[in-house]
């Protein structure tokens, strides 16, 4: 099923800021709308002091831009808006323009489940100026999020090494939009399942659960509320044993097992969401397997993240499954990726395409001039580095020289013999119509999954990654700085202060 059926089947196109409408507005007045722009959405810094991202949200931009429009209610809003001194804020030309507006953009991004690096391109926007400012927005607003958590949930798989990871984060998420974007992203990201079953319906997410406390709380004794949840799912039986005493709680469970046991029936596993994890799960695991149940899992929650998933597999715990909720779905550590959506190159009345560059005492805050692009080259399976280049480029050359966008002694040469390349910006749209074919969602956790096993594990450790080399291609970074120079007036010599 299509998020396009359930979510977005009315105009979105008002889910912008407000100076979006006002630059669109002014790029009409002085005749620039139709003028032909490129934009790219980036990001400057892996989220989590992360060795790398891992790009989500892309499904959600196709839905979005493919029902891009100004219905009449958007207008009928636009058209009563009122400047200070009680005028319309837009004119009735304005509004009948953008009522009769074709979305005509050529779209270029990176697919679901690839690994991106700082001031690499995830997606690049060319078309009328106008319909480019007006993207903005929405894109940063999907992109950020879905992006922020499928990496958080790629770096909590790391840490469970191999062990499944449920997403349990519903109660806790952003609302209810941001819950189903989270669960569809950490599933992207390395998650086996979701407690959320609205996301299990809209994107086929496996769901997972048992009960609650409140389900023991609610009978007697613990003994009798196993026996009825038994009784009621006899092949799905995981209890929750902490809610008086986790080690009695165990122990119960045990008891209850083996009369499922002499039923045909197996319970499948306890799980613990309390307490000191580490000893109750060995404990656990003492009395199961001398009890008789080796292969009963034991599945852990209570506010994990990748770290403390990390310190319980240095102490040995004995934990099978991973239950992640709060610190998953709200990136608990990092609440924003901060990818930015800047002009590139803008066309002139030749037909040239003039590069164009945000000027900043950060160096960081520098944008990426020209119509570029970006490409990966690759060594019997991994990833060596990414180059960042201007979409005239030469790929016949034996060797390229990549610069880091901050700090320009970080240099690397590329010798291109024996190298695969992969570019990383496919068509999306092209002139506003969709020439994408949308992979299942299954598809795009493999294509993560191939992603992520591009890099050296040294890149995708938690603390102190190895940094992975992205660069400007030589003469890109030239242009990049005679551009900086020129806008800066620079002559040479210091200003007088």
């Amino acid at each position: 099923m299509k998020i396009t059926k359930d979510l977005y089947q009315s105009s979105l196109a008002l889910l912008t800021d407000f100076y979006q409408l006002t630059m669109a507005y002014a790029y009409w007045k002085s005749g620039k709308a139709e003028q032909e722009a490129v934009f790219n959405l980036f990001f400057r810094k892996n989220p989590f002091q992360s060795g790398f991202t891992l790009a989500a949200g892309l499904d959600y931009v196709i839905d979005f831009c493919r029902n891009f429009h100004f219905d009449k209610n958007d207008l009928e809003y636009l058209a009563e808006m009122k400047n200070s001194d009680g005028t319309p804020t837009f004119e009735t030309a304005f509004i009948e323009y953008l009522d009769q507006m074709e979305f005509l953009c050529d779209i270029e991004a990176v697919e679901e489940g690839t690994v991106v690096f700082p001031h690499t391109p995830m997606v690049k926007v060319t078309g009328p100026l106008i319909q480019c400012q007006l993207l903005e927005t929405p894109l940063l607003n999907i992109l950020n999020f879905q992006t922020l958590i499928a990496t958080k949930a790629a770096r909590i798989a790391f840490a469970a090494k191999g062990d499944p990871v449920l997403e349990f984060g519903l109660r806790r998420a952003q609302g209810i939009d941001g819950a189903l974007a989270a669960s569809r992203a950490s599933y992207i990201g390395g998650c086996s399942a979701t407690s959320n079953v609205m996301a299990g319906k809209l994107f086929g997410i496996p769901v997972s659960g048992t009960h609650a406390h409140s389900w023991i709380m609610s009978f007697d004794s613990e003994m009798e509320a196993f026996m009825a949840y038994a009784d009621a799912f006899p092949d799905k039986c995981v209890f929750l044993v902490d809610t008086y005493d986790t080690i009695n709680g165990i122990k119960n469970a045990i008891e209850v097992g083996k009369i499922l046991r002499e039923k045909g029936k197996e319970m499948l596993g306890i799980r613990i969401d309390s307490g000191d994890l580490a000893y109750y799960s060995n404990v656990g695991r003492e009395l199961l397997d001398k009890a008789g149940f080796p292969n009963a899992k034991i599945v852990a929650s209570n506010d994990l993240d990748e770290q403390i998933i990390t310190s319980l597999k240095i102490q040995e715990a004995s934990i099978d499954v991973w239950g992640v909720g709060t610190k998953l779905v709200t990136a608990y550590d990092q609440p924003a990726l901060g990818a930015v959506y800047k002009l590139a190159a803008i066309k002139s009345e030749e037909g040239n395409w003039l590069p164009k560059v945000k000027v900043s005492q950060q160096s960081i805050k520098i944008n990426i001039p020209g119509n570029h692009s970006a490409t990966r080259f690759i060594k019997n399976g991994k990833a060596v580095a990414d180059m960042i280049y201007l979409e005239n480029e030469d790929f016949a050359k034996s060797s390229f020289t990549i610069i880091d966008p901050i700090d320009p002694t970080k240099r690397k040469k590329i010798i291109t013999k024996g190298l695969e390349q992969e570019k990383l910006l496919v068509p999306i749209f092209s002139k506003g119509q969709k020439v994408y074919e949308r992979p299942s969602l299954i598809k795009i956790k493999e294509n993560a999954t191939r992603n992520l096993n591009l890099f050296d594990k040294a890149h995708k450790r938690l603390i102190n990654p190895h940094i992975y080399p992205v660069g400007l291609e030589e003469s890109l970074y030239q242009l990049r700085t005679d551009l900086v120079f020129k806008m800066k007036n620079y002559d040479g010599e210091e200003n007088n202060i």
